[in-house]
């Protein structure tokens, strides 16, 4: 019953507010006289709650393929990511032969300061076993979780100790961090990866590009691929940081919202240096608004895939039990005048869904030639007047295709099954304290180490036992030396951090050399 009066409360607030539109009355009336009817003498029992969600998605599937309804618990998880922080233990785990096991601790946490280290294994909370008994993994998650100022017992199974260490730790505040990476990738070449506009996204942003300047920084690649967006503000606070005070941003425009500018506040941290920025088929939102920006003001250059298209402004609207309606209120529209929304039918939402995959199909991420665009969808840069197209998304000025050959099936299934992540757990495990000894920082070990062919034997040898295909002998050389280097990769993420996985992992992406290309080209 109240999840029907949490209805009926954003129901009489819409009708109050709106009442005078002709006939919405009437159809207010009708959806609380028939939720009611249904509730009090429908022949059977009936979900009450399962009953108006059902109403409310039914009423927002109808509208356009981002208006959505979630839960208390799903607007609580799809709002983390992006509110910079969630209270914790502080560590980041993975899980092996059904074992929690610590890759790393969070700087400054509250696990390392209780002495928690990389490579433990996490059997019990709270004196509840987690180890050898199959726990999903959110049902961990839970246990770890909780409120800051709250304890967590922690059974600690650890290399070298031969009894169960019993650690307690505090729980608190833990932050979530936007930036991925950044690290100089020439001498002169900084670049960002961020994976979302949160709200420390800019702070986080510019922290960076400091650092890096420091380092001898004059050009700056930003790496926008598989960016999902997230909070506009962000992103016109990052573009401010490269555009001229007064420059336009993006702008939006709704039937019931009139025309919102956002301007460059001409930040300063980045005004004067060579620019490029990274998009692909899955960057989104807010990183398109930010792509678009430096594309149509001539600040730099868009290299890649043409994003996502989603160029919908959805408006939060909370319900008193918690849950969140979001609703689409306006479109953006780059300052060139570009709506950033691919096109879409109301109702047919795995439609809209397929498009990424309809864009394979028909050539589109792997061919430049298969891309094409009518006349009216040409729009002219505001500085240079060069062509650039509308039409949903952002498409890049350097295209760079998507290379569908270069992962072997054999490949796709280790990584599929887990067994790489798994037996590089297991070797690292192992040999960390050897390898810390032999590789004191990252720059010789990215110089110096392989992945032992022996590790990568295994991990073909695991694959197979399961693999449904045949696996000529130029695949498998081919996937030997795919799992080598991805090896190579998690290995520096669990011996340092993010920033230097992604440096071995550029070595081979196709977006970031064209990038860093023509960085050289412009010198």
């Amino acid at each position: 019953m109240k999840r029907i009066v949490s209805l009926l409360f954003i129901l009489s607030a819409t009708w109050c507010n709106l009442g005078a539109q002709k006939g919405l009355d009437e159809q207010v009336k009708k959806l609380i006289i028939s939720t009611v009817s249904i509730n009090t003498h429908y022949v059977d029992s009936v979900n009450t709650e399962k009953l108006v969600e059902d109403a409310i998605r039914g009423m927002l599937e109808n509208l356009d393929p981002h208006s959505s309804y979630s839960t208390a618990e799903q607007t609580k998880r799809l709002n983390e990511p992006l509110q910079g922080s969630f209270d914790g233990i502080g560590i980041q785990f993975n899980i092996l032969d059904d074992t929690l096991m610590v890759i790393q601790t969070v700087t400054g946490g509250p696990s390392e300061k209780a002495g928690v280290m990389a490579g433990d294994r996490i059997v019990s909370v709270n004196d509840t076993a987690i180890a050898g008994v199959k726990m999903p993994q959110d049902d961990i998650m839970k246990r770890l979780r909780g409120p800051r100022g709250t304890k967590a017992k922690l059974g600690i199974v650890r290399d070298g100790i031969g009894e169960t260490l019993q650690m307690t730790v505090v729980r608190d505040k833990i932050p979530i961090k936007s930036v991925d990476a950044y690290f100089m990738i020439t001498s002169h070449t900084g670049l960002i990866r961020f994976s979302n506009f949160g709200m420390t996204t800019h702070q986080e942003v510019v922290e960076a590009m400091n650092k890096l300047k420091a380092r001898g920084m004059t050009n700056l690649i930003l790496d926008l691929t598989q960016n999902g967006g997230g909070f506009l503000q962000e992103a016109a606070k990052i573009a401010s940081e490269f555009l001229p005070e007064g420059d336009m941003i993006v702008y939006t425009n709704g039937r019931s919202y009139p025309t919102q500018e956002y301007r460059s506040h001409g930040s300063n941290t980045f005004q004067n240096g060579k620019l490029i920025v990274l998009i692909d088929e899955y960057s989104a939102s807010a990183a398109e608004i930010l792509a678009g920006a430096i594309q149509d003001q001539d600040r730099g250059l868009v290299v890649g895939r043409r994003s996502f298209g989603k160029g919908l402004v959805q408006r939060p609207i909370d319900l008193p039990d918690g849950s969140m309606i979001r609703l689409t209120i306006s479109k953006y529209y780059t300052p060139s005048g570009r709506c950033i929304q691919k096109p879409y039918e109301k109702g047919k939402e795995q439609e809209y869904r397929m498009d990424v995959i309809n864009r394979f199909n028909h050539g589109e991420l792997t061919n430049a030639d298969s891309i094409h665009f009518p006349d009216s969808l040409k729009f002219q840069t505001l500085r240079r007047g060069r062509t650039v197209y509308g039409g949903g998304g952002i498409m890049p000025d350097y295209f760079v295709p998507l290379d569908t050959t270069r992962n072997t099936a054999l490949y796709r299934w280790i990584m599929a099954k887990r067994i790489l992540v798994n037996e590089n757990l297991r070797y690292l495990t192992q040999n960390r304290a050897q390898m810390k000894a032999e590789y004191p920082d990252f720059p010789t070990f990215r110089l110096k180490f392989n992945a032992p062919q022996s590790l990568v034997d295994t991990m073909i040898k695991e694959g197979k036992k399961t693999f449904k295909g045949t696996v000529s002998e130029k695949e498998e050389q081919q996937t030997v030396a795919l799992l080598k280097h991805m090896a190579k990769a998690l290995i520096a993420r669990d011996l340092w951090d993010m920033s230097e996985y992604f440096a071995i992992i550029y070595e081979k992406d196709d977006i970031v050399n064209k990038a860093v290309q023509l960085m050289e080209e412009q010198q």
